[in-house]
């Protein structure tokens, strides 16, 4: 539908200027009239950025919109806002130009509401899915200093941060788990393909066959007709491992395990800390005071034990005590360098500016965890394959070559 400038005056005399979506100027004039505006003036669509363009079928793209769109979003609307124009403007310029029809669908309910008076913060609250508390307490802080072109900017940045270490700990997973499935499928094909091929060979040469010889054709046998059973127990055991981290109880155990764990556990760590400050300090710095800043970092710590730090840190600064002594008693969760820096902060009233030093640390040992847990794996999976087949190779063809050699004499 073609996009129509308009000026009204409401029952005050109030002048109100914006853009609505509307097949005809005369809807338009009747969408004010039911808004009780008084419509002086309604411009018909203009050309550029303002043109109602439409792509072919084929080239719409449709599905949810993740965190990649919301950060170009961002970034598109403080340059549009830099550039001076109005925020309802802004965002209908954005619409037209989202590629997801959720999100244009969201931006179309946001510009609308803007459009009555509601303030830019509360419309994007009504869209948890794609603008979180953290999302929303920015922007306020924005329209309250004036500054929303730079705190979008901000936004950007840190999502684009956010992505980044999400990604890498993604890869530092993806490799691994996809070597193990195919260790554990050529294991598979192995003991359900091969082995039986020998199994009957072996019983054709007859003599009595090693224990190891035994349990391997049993595993194969096992592997061959109760094959269904496995995969029921591994089903099973993801879906229960599944509900029990959706438990309070569940998901302190298993994070706690995470944190523990050799090389993975570091890994884990240095990722909620990066995270952790550069959310903390970016809440600091745009005018978010220290109470809230500390419950919305907590909402995305995506940590367990990590979340029952900052609620006890959270508790001390309500107490009036310092944030640092909490992180100082927590040396397992957040280690001394971060509590240390947290103090300086807290002494020289720059907390949002240690906590982006922070940030840039971590993430600089975000990168050498996932390299140092790449380089730990490796060895251990090429163990683990090398390890499966020998002890099939030396299951087969040991009691074989026995069988020739008696045979033989």
């Amino acid at each position: 539908m073609p996009l129509y400038a308009y000026k009204a005056r409401d029952r005050s005399g109030r002048l109100v200027e914006a853009v609505m979506e509307a097949p005809t100027q005369r809807d338009v004039a009747l969408a004010l009239r039911e808004k009780d505006l008084l419509p002086t003036e309604i411009a018909p669509p203009k050309t550029g950025l303002h043109a109602d363009v439409k792509l072919p079928a084929w080239l719409s793209v449709g599905g949810k919109p993740n965190l990649r769109d919301v950060t170009v979003f961002s970034r598109q609307f403080a340059t549009v806002i830099n550039a001076g124009l109005p925020v309802v403007q802004s965002l209908a310029i954005l619409q037209r130009q989202a590629e997801k029809d959720a999100l244009k669908e969201a931006l179309k309910r946001i510009r609308e509401e803007v459009e009555t008076g509601t303030p830019l913060s509360e419309a994007l609250a009504k869209h948890p899915k794609l603008f979180g508390r953290l999302y929303v307490y920015l922007v306020r802080a924005g329209e309250a200093s004036g500054n929303l072109d730079s705190i979008l900017e901000r936004i950007a940045l840190y999502q684009e941060k956010q992505a980044a270490l999400r990604g890498k700990l993604r890869s530092a997973l993806t490799y691994p788990t996809v070597v193990l499935l195919i260790a554990l499928g050529v294991t598979y094909f192995l003991l359900t393909g091969i082995v039986p091929q020998f199994a009957g060979i072996l019983t054709q040469l007859g003599g009595e066959l090693p224990l190891m010889t035994r349990v391997l054709i049993a595993i194969s046998d096992f592997l061959r007709g109760q094959w269904w059973l496995l995969l029921l127990l591994a089903v099973g055991g993801v879906v229960g491992l599944g509900a029990f981290y959706r438990t309070a109880r569940g998901r302190r155990a298993i994070d706690g395990a995470l944190l523990k764990a050799p090389v993975l556990g570091k890994l884990v760590q240095k990722t909620a800390i990066a995270s952790f400050s550069s959310t903390f300090g970016l809440l600091l710095k745009s005018g978010v005071n220290i109470l809230e800043a500390i419950d919305i970092t907590k909402g995305t710590a995506g940590n367990a034990i990590v979340e029952d730090v900052l609620e006890e840190a959270k508790g001390a600064v309500q107490r009036g005590e310092q944030m640092s002594l909490t992180l100082l008693a927590r040396p397992k969760v957040f280690p001394p360098l971060v509590a240390s820096m947290v103090a300086i902060g807290e002494e020289t009233g720059a907390v949002d500016a240690m906590m982006e030093k922070v940030a840039s640390f971590y993430e600089r040992e975000v990168n050498e965890a996932v390299e140092s847990l790449t380089a730990a794996l490796e060895p251990l999976l090429i163990v683990f394959l090398g390890g499966v087949v020998g002890f099939i190779v030396a299951g087969m063809f040991l009691p074989m070559f026995a069988i020739i050699g008696q045979l033989g004499g």
